[in-house]
């Protein structure tokens, strides 16, 4: 699938929203962190991701295109949070307590782990398994480790084990 071509005037948003809770972060948080550096290229279905070594946010672009209003929103503080937290504490957990107050308190945005956007156009082979609740689709790496016996994957909503159908 060929990247979509990101308007400037959404590449601006986008920093501007990065650069406005990157400066209420420094102020509530009485610190001088650093602008991280953002890159349009993350794939799949993940809407970004922060990379903490580097210092990055890798943000998806088709998924950006597609949902813009809640990339500025949702997805820009959620990955910036990660690296505030990385700063602030250390390695903690990715969505613990610490993600989760640097993202309500600090951030001033709701703690949410998972986006609900729509992934036809981002979504390759899929797999189907079943927990209580729902069916779920498993990317082919997920399915492949499930068959290898390397992995099993739980429900967020009910905690079951998935299971292929």
């Amino acid at each position: 699938m060929k990247t979509p071509r990101l308007p400037i005037a959404l590449q601006q948003a986008v920093m501007h929203a990065l650069r406005d809770k990157l400066a209420q972060a420094n102020l509530k948080l009485g610190r001088n962190y650093p602008e991280p550096k953002l890159v349009y290229q993350q794939r799949g279905t993940s809407a970004g991701t922060a990379w903490l070594e580097s210092y990055e946010i890798r943000l998806n672009p088709v998924l950006m295109m597609e949902n813009q209003q809640a990339f500025i929103e949702e997805v820009v503080p959620h990955e910036l949070a990660h690296l505030l937290v990385w700063k602030h504490f250390g390695r903690v957990a990715p969505h613990g307590k610490e993600w989760k107050w640097m993202m309500e308190a600090v951030l001033g945005v709701p703690a949410r782990r998972t986006h609900q956007f729509e992934l036809e156009s981002v979504r390759r082979n899929t797999f189907p398994y079943r927990c209580q609740c729902q069916q779920h689709q498993l990317t082919v790496r997920r399915h492949n480790r499930v068959v290898r016996g390397e992995a099993t994957y739980r429900c967020v909503k009910c905690g079951e084990p998935l299971v292929a159908e």
